[in-house]
């Protein structure tokens, strides 16, 4: 029997006032539908079919690969939303039916749901959850022996069923040869007109089966998001429980509240990070790691022993043992050696610097390729850019380059090639050579003696 997942992700999301479908709303960095597909692949299910419908092409293009897709045209409620998805639906199969605006729902959550149902051999298992205040929620209803005997809307509720406060999150794992029958009696004859999934449990049970409610779920995991408000609290827990996971791992966070981790990042044990870091898309840190303050690290990574001060890193990888900043930008593309020194306000872009070597301060290197055990003395320009196409430059090792040095690019400079501070280089230096290129001094005795250089009052 193998776990197939049905995700409802088809709505439009109007009290999000967005263009955005709702579903493509971030949550630490990752789209709140991907958070439910991960959360269902952590669980067992061996495929994924998600429902679109508004902005279903945008949807499409962001689940990751091996996700199917199948779109509900009319949003006429959830029934009608898991029939479109009917064709996946094999009688053999454990379906779990989930909504695409609960990020916070946990693998292992929706594991145990499916363990619960199988286990006690239901034909349908709903995942619900304790409330103090249910207000707004659909009830679970059970008998004397506790199975379920049906899901109670707020609105169609006695005074006593209201009072109960087990709460149905929308969440179910059905037997496919069970699910497929009670679609085809799902009728919509109802105030909304509209097909409810919810309806289903009560025609199950009418042929003579099983239900259960498994109370396996907290308030936060079965949160649905409709609102910006509703999100910023998501964006909340969500950064809680991922700041919680790595201090658990050996981070130390200086101050949890004033650093962002997106889900997708890995931190070794022993690195520290300072108040307003953003960690962000899929970075990898290494063990051992300062990072901060007011550190940007995205898409990137830091090997051991890594040390960076308030400086932006994108799409780059900064070797073990090297320093960043304060104030440097690395740009995407850009591979740091190790023992490496990038220093205050030095940007580099598309290039490769090897191992040993140092730019410490206000220099730009773009597009190029910089040797072991290099100085780049301050004021360095990597020109790169002629207007219309980039060119590349490339540095040998051991080279020492001056202060206030332009590099006109394509160029190369041999290894152990020294350049004298102030020079502008556009030829190719070889290797154990001196180049200096800059005017010859003029100095003109007594030029500013007269009248016309006396300061005026």
């Amino acid at each position: 029997m193998g776990i197939k997942a049905i995700i409802l992700a088809a709505g439009k999301g109007t009290r999000m006032k967005s263009k955005l479908p709702k579903v493509l709303h971030k949550v630490c960095g990752k789209e709140m539908v991907n958070h439910v597909i991960d959360a269902s692949l952590e669980a067992g299910a061996k495929s994924n079919i998600v429902v679109i419908g508004h902005g279903g092409e945008a949807v499409g293009n962001c689940l990751p690969e091996g996700v199917e897709t199948v779109v509900q045209e009319e949003q006429l409620g959830t029934g009608h939303a898991v029939m479109m998805a009917n064709n996946y639906i094999d009688d053999s199969d454990t379906i779990v039916i989930l909504c695409g605006d609960t990020p916070l729902i946990e693998g292992e959550t929706i594991k145990a749901l499916i363990e619960f149902h199988r286990k006690y051999g239901f034909a349908v298992s709903v995942l619900s959850a304790l409330m103090e205040n249910p207000k707004g929620y659909g009830r679970i209803i059970r008998g004397e022996s506790k199975e379920l005997v049906g899901i109670v809307e707020e609105k169609d509720a006695s005074e006593e069923q209201r009072l109960v406060c087990e709460i149905n999150s929308g969440m179910y794992c059905f037997e496919g040869k069970a699910l497929r029958e009670a679609l085809l009696e799902i009728r919509s004859d109802n105030s909304q007109g509209e097909y409810y999934l919810t309806d289903a449990v009560e025609i199950i049970r009418g042929k003579g089966m099983t239900a259960g409610a498994f109370a396996g779920a907290t308030s936060e995991q079965i949160m649905g998001v409709n609102n910006r408000l509703q999100l910023s609290e998501a964006e909340c827990l969500m950064k809680k429980r991922i700041n919680e996971f790595h201090m658990l791992n050996g981070v130390t966070l200086i101050d949890p509240l004033a650093t962002y981790i997106e889900s997708g990042a890995l931190i070794g044990s022993d690195t520290i990070i300072y108040p307003g870091s953003l960690i962000k898309g899929n970075s990898v840190i290494g063990e051992g790691c300062i990072v901060g303050p007011g550190c940007t690290i995205d898409s990137s990574r830091l090997d051991d022993g890594c040390e960076i001060q308030n400086s932006v890193i994108v799409k780059s990888a900064v070797g073990s043992g090297s320093k960043v900043g304060p104030f440097a930008y690395l740009r995407p593309n850009s591979n740091i050696g190790r023992n490496v020194k990038i220093g205050d306000f030095v940007e580099v872009k598309n290039s490769n610097i090897g191992d040993n070597s140092k730019a410490s301060h206000l220099s730009y290197i773009g597009d190029a390729d910089v040797g072991e055990d290099v100085n780049i003395g301050c004021g360095t320009v990597f020109v790169n850019y002629d207007g219309k196409k980039k060119s590349r430059a490339k540095v040998g090792d051991r080279s020492f380059i001056g202060c206030n040095t332009n590099l006109i690019a394509p160029v190369e400079l041999g290894e152990n090639s020294y350049i004298a501070a102030g020079s502008t280089i556009t030829d190719n230096v070889p290797g154990d050579s001196f180049a200096i290129a800059r005017q010859r001094q003029t100095t003109k005795e007594g030029y500013l003696k007269g009248d016309k250089w006396e300061k005026k009052d």
